[in-house]
């Protein structure tokens, strides 16, 4: 199985994770910058595994 990630995956992948981070930081307010950072962290680890199980599911 090959996996083929093009710019409209990686345009998903941004589109997801800011929506993520946006959700996270409403619902916890973190209150430091590594609050920030560790939600951005998951919130792009998030994006990437959204966008990779759509790949795996459509090929």
């Amino acid at each position: 199985m090959r996996i083929h990630l093009e710019s409209s995956h990686l345009v998903a992948m941004i589109a997801i994770a800011l929506l993520t981070a946006l959700l996270l930081a409403v619902k916890f307010r973190p209150a430091t910058w590594r609050g920030v950072l560790f939600e951005a962290i998951i919130a792009n680890i998030g994006a990437f595994l959204a966008v990779l199980a759509f790949e795996v599911l459509t090929a």
